[in-house]
């Protein structure tokens, strides 16, 4: 007996066999579940919440997110799946399809006896020839509007329908061109998505500036100004408390209404110099300008009344990110500080307008010259559709950075897969003894990508596959799948493109998981509730 089975005789524990039949049966029952989603026919699920809440997508990372995955190695996969989305945005049906077919190749050879340790370093002989397939398939682009729209386009139409992922391809990749400067990372966060819950798709927009969501706070500022300089502030407007608790000792009524009319003048002092710098650039040959303040802090009544008396828009409250987003799409600088106020510190946009939608007040800047942050304006029906265009949206975004980033993509369609395979089934001749059983597994799993795409277009899986590796062994050019006929295509003359980082990623981390999994011979479920009276 083990020492773990005689400190907790109450322990349960699967042993070689029964452990691998547990492991396997719950990455197949996964990538069963999954695997209807894959590609641009794929179906979409629908979750229900505990509390009658309803969601409906066909993106892998929401699923499993949002699923309540109950067994130990199947949440062991959707972790792994979802780490896949938070390093490339993207692959994460394909993992928990790719994880499930290796192990079940994997059995195949192992029920007739082989070793699972030979199968394991099959599978990494294979993994590290495939990672060079991949740099060897890859497409050099430019940063060209045109090679980005194919790539944004592949992404979308995985996760919305035709008509919605072309919407919203323009968008996604004007929205990465304007934030994106050579040299410099891209910093996706400033694309800031702003929902609205009208009209239809069709009606969503990039906005190349910024949208609050609320408006000014007084009833006689203006609802819309043209040509504004923008002033970003973080200095309180508004009667403030002490930071220290004092105590104050009045003689008699007079001495507290100075007390009362200093702390006044204190912000009053401070709306002037707003003011004085308002008259001061909206004079002369800009006089016709106007002008709008935007405060991360509050702005109480009087300040508002002396501000809208003006005609100055002010807005109070800015989220904290917005600020920043403020200084990127219309320039100058957060100010946190009313003192040495000047031009120079003003950003600049041509519209400033109010939009009411029910009960809620959206504020747009637009019309900024040089824009480093921008915002996507979703529009839809139902809250259901907004949750998808969202969720798309991301991935849409993280696609066009990921092939910038790169300067390369590959043909998509499953063509990777299917000269992998063949090039696989060629380097396995090179390799003595029986890790040539674990390649020919690997390339074998690599087909349920092509397999995957054709079944849910509704061709027959086998057929297509066929004809896929009689195309590529006669043209040896890489062949893609076309959903419409199921016959071979040239995914490069489609504008069929994969990300390369998140091939290279699905392929690295889908071997390390299976060669894991194969390998456990014993799986033991010892915590402490077993060692309770009772077992439970």
């Amino acid at each position: 007996m083990s020492a773990i089975t005689t400190l907790n005789p109450k322990a349960e524990s699967a042993r070689q066999a029964q452990a691998l039949s547990i492991n396997i049966s719950a990455a197949r029952g996964l990538a069963e579940m999954l695997k209807t989603n894959l590609g641009p026919k794929g179906t979409m699920k629908m979750l229900v919440s505990g509390a009658g809440d309803i969601k409906i997508t066909k993106d892998g990372c929401t699923l499993l997110h949002e699923m309540q995955v109950q067994h130990p190695t199947a949440s062991l996969i959707a972790r792994a799946a979802t780490a896949q989305d938070d390093i490339t945005g993207d692959g994460t049906t394909s993992i928990v399809l790719l994880i499930g077919e290796l192990l079940k190749q994997a059995d195949l050879y192992i029920t007739e006896g082989l070793h699972p340790r030979i199968v394991a370093e099959g599978f990494e002989l294979a993994k590290k020839e495939a990672l060079k397939i991949i740099d060897t398939l890859k497409v050099p682009i430019s940063e060209d509007r045109e090679t980005l729209i194919q790539i944004a386009r592949t992404s979308l139409r995985t996760k919305l329908s035709m008509e919605n992922a072309d919407i919203l391809t323009d968008i996604v990749v004007d929205a990465v061109l304007a934030i994106n400067e050579s040299g410099k990372p891209t910093d996706l966060n400033m694309v800031e998505i702003m929902e609205m819950q009208h009209r239809t798709e069709a009606d969503s927009r990039l906005v190349r500036g910024i949208v609050l969501d609320h408006g000014g706070r007084h009833p006689s500022m203006p609802k819309a100004l043209k040509n504004a300089f923008i002033l970003t502030c973080n200095v309180s407007l508004e009667y403030e408390k002490t930071e220290v608790n004092a105590g104050f000792f009045y003689k008699n009524a007079a001495e507290r209404d100075r007390l009362v009319t200093s702390e006044r003048k204190f912000i009053d002092d401070r709306v002037e110099k707003i003011v004085e710098l308002k008259r001061k650039v909206c004079s002369g040959d800009d006089k016709n300008k106007t002008f709008v303040v935007i405060n991360q802090k509050g702005i109480d009544p009087f300040s508002l009344d002396v501000l809208a008396k003006e005609g100055i828009l002010a807005l109070r409250r800015a989220k904290r990110r917005n600020m920043e987003r403020l200084s990127l799409a219309c320039g100058g600088e957060a100010m946190n500080s009313v003192e040495n106020l000047t031009k120079e510190c003003l950003g600049f946009a041509e519209d400033v307008y109010e939009h009411v939608l029910g009960e809620e007040k959206f504020t747009f800047v637009e019309g900024c010259k040089n824009p480093k942050s921008v915002t996507v304006l979703l529009k839809g029906s139902t809250k259901y559709i907004l949750n998808q265009l969202k969720d798309a949206l991301r991935d849409g975004l993280r696609s066009v950075t990921n092939a910038i980033e790169d300067g390369c993509v590959l043909p998509g369609g499953g063509a990777f897969e299917i000269v992998a395979h063949q090039a696989l089934n060629q380097y396995k001749q090179q390799i003595k003894g029986r890790a040539r059983l674990g390649v020919q597994a690997f390339a074998e799993a690599l087909l349920i990508i092509p397999k995957a795409i054709a079944q849910n277009a509704g061709h027959d899986q086998q057929e297509t596959i066929v004809k896929l590796q009689h195309e590529y062994a006669t043209s040896k050019m890489p062949v893609g799948i076309n959903i419409t006929t199921g016959e071979a295509i040239d995914p490069k003359s489609l504008g069929i493109y994969d990300n390369y980082c998140v091939k290279k990623q699905l392929i690295h981390s889908s071997t390390s998981i299976a060669t894991n999994l194969i390998l456990v011979d014993e799986i033991l479920r010892a915590g402490l509730s077993s060692l309770r009276p009772g077992g439970q």
